[in-house]
């Protein structure tokens, strides 16, 4: 196939948008997967900000990005992401280049435990605030549950009244698969 899978096509805009050195935001931590992928992006001079509201998520992230040798590169934590701007220190505001968001549930966990509309579009506003020019924002909306179906609604609605002289907004999907594929709006800041 020649057409980049979803999450392989998140992580190549993530590989441009982010030089070594750089801070991001992973607002969403899961299992850790993004986190590693990023503290290797931002390199040893570089920081990552996690965000989770779950425990486990933070607990599996810690020993991943330690298998690895990246923990001293992270800061998680233990917070939703509509939290992230009082919590990034003062000396980053204005210097993050990227941030990713895998919404929905924990894989193998809890699927009660959701992420919300209101906190993701509180947290995308903060970030926009945040960011250095033409820094981005990956959404990965899994839909495939009553409340992702919510979610990814009231984000559609909401990314598609994002001003274009604010930011450009992407959408990337596969249209014609079946069982509610997850799919990406990317938004980068002007």
């Amino acid at each position: 196939m020649k057409l980049d899978r979803i999450l392989p096509f998140a992580k190549k805009l993530l590989e441009i948008a982010i030089p070594s050195g750089a801070v991001v935001v992973d607002a969403t931590l899961g299992n850790g997967h993004d986190t590693v992928f990023l503290a290797d992006l931002v390199g040893p001079n570089g920081t990552v900000y996690g965000f989770d509201v779950q425990e486990e998520a933070i607990r599996t992230s810690i020993e991943r990005l330690e298998n690895q040798g990246l923990a001293d590169r992270v800061t998680i934590f233990h917070a939703g992401h509509e939290q992230l701007y009082k919590l990034i220190p003062d000396e980053h505001h204005g210097k993050v280049t990227a941030a990713i968001f895998n919404l929905g549930y924990l894989p193998g966990s809890d699927k009660t435990i959701v992420t919300k509309p209101e906190t993701t579009i509180s947290a995308i506003e903060q970030l926009l605030e945040i960011m250095v020019p033409e820094g981005i924002i990956i959404l990965v909306i899994y839909h495939g549950h009553d409340e992702g179906a919510v979610e990814r609604d009231a984000l559609l609605t909401y990314c598609q009244a994002i001003n274009q002289k604010k930011a450009h907004v992407l959408q990337y999907r596969f249209m014609n698969q079946q069982n509610n594929p997850p799919f990406i709006v990317a938004i980068e800041k002007r």
